[in-house]
């Protein structure tokens, strides 16, 4: 992970990223990830929501190609798209497993239906930065490190106010920490959700062999 990503490619990840930042779609990504292929009502009552409320958040992830329908007898069954955005499970397992030293999901592979409670929490603070330009600058970070103010500007061609403005909510959120050094301000990504999502935003990137599937 050495450039950034093309325009278009970061706008439909924050796109993706936008729309799992609800609890009850990332819960029921979640568990079609960890069971593979599922119908309405067995996602309805592993959930624990109102059938009709599942269904409506099904239609939404499926306009979003998030996840795929497949008929089978009189059933459909939902499953996640493979151009799903970020692999975001892989990653927050694995977040989970070092904020908990939780051994089991650290290991490659390994699925598991994390606890409600976190899996709410991801999903608000995703809200908090699924937007393009947060993201940009905390991809330039992710990619350079500590940075000035202007470095940022320049990197993501954008304008200073509005680096400036966006800088200071990603603070207020904890997704960025700041530092003085004379009349400078050096700006760097906090560990976390956000920090993740990034990373395997690039990974889904870098790993297919047409770009334009992502």
């Amino acid at each position: 992970m050495c450039t950034q990503l093309p325009e278009e490619i970061m706008k439909k990840a924050v796109k993706g990223i936008g729309y799992i930042a609800h609890p009850l779609r990332l819960r029921i990504l979640e568990f079609v990830d960890v069971n593979s292929a599922a119908s309405v009502s067995a996602i309805t009552r592993a959930v624990e929501e109102e059938q009709i409320i599942v269904s409506q958040s099904l239609k939404k992830l499926r306009e979003a190609n998030l996840v795929k329908t497949e008929r089978r007898g009189i059933f459909i069954y939902y499953n996640i798209c493979e151009e799903y955005p970020a692999s975001i499970f892989f990653c927050i397992r694995k977040l989970f497993g070092y904020m908990t030293n939780n051994f089991l999901f650290l290991q490659d592979g390994y699925k598991a239906i994390l606890p409600r409670d976190y899996t709410n929490m991801v999903a608000n603070q995703i809200k908090l930065f699924a937007n393009y330009d947060k993201m940009r600058i905390l991809e330039f970070l992710v990619l350079r490190g500590e940075s000035r103010v202007a470095d940022i500007v320049e990197g993501i061609a954008s304008e200073q106010l509005k680096v400036s403005q966006y800088l200071k909510r990603l603070r207020d959120d904890g997704f960025v920490v700041c530092r003085k050094e004379g009349r400078f301000v050096f700006y760097s990504i906090t560990k976390g959700v956000h920090k993740t999502a990034i990373e395997c935003i690039h990974k889904r990137y870098e790993r297919l062999e047409n770009k334009n599937e992502f």
